[in-house]
């Protein structure tokens, strides 16, 4: 299993540098699910309030990311490939 779950932070940590790195220009919703699945693979049911001024926005990220309270962090890594291999590859 250890191997596995290395095998996936590796391709986590891939996927979330080609997601820092992209100059496409994406959805709001593809970037909000972005942010909670990263969120959740990171910091699990720990959660923060998201930086910034505008606190409309923070209360939909904080929002998206209490929706996926559900997810392992494992799960929420394996999403978060899936969505930078669908819309960033």
């Amino acid at each position: 299993m250890s191997k596995e779950l290395n095998e996936l932070d590796k391709a986590f940590e891939k996927a979330y540098s080609i997601a820092c790195n992209t100059n496409k220009k994406l959805p709001p919703d593809i970037m909000l699910h972005l942010y909670a699945y990263y969120k959740q693979a990171t910091k699990g049911n720990n959660y923060e309030q998201p930086t910034g001024d505008v606190q409309l926005r923070n209360a939909f990220k904080l929002n998206a990311w209490i929706q996926l309270s559900h997810l392992s962090e494992t799960e929420s890594k394996q999403e978060y490939i899936n969505l930078v291999n669908k819309y960033l590859k």
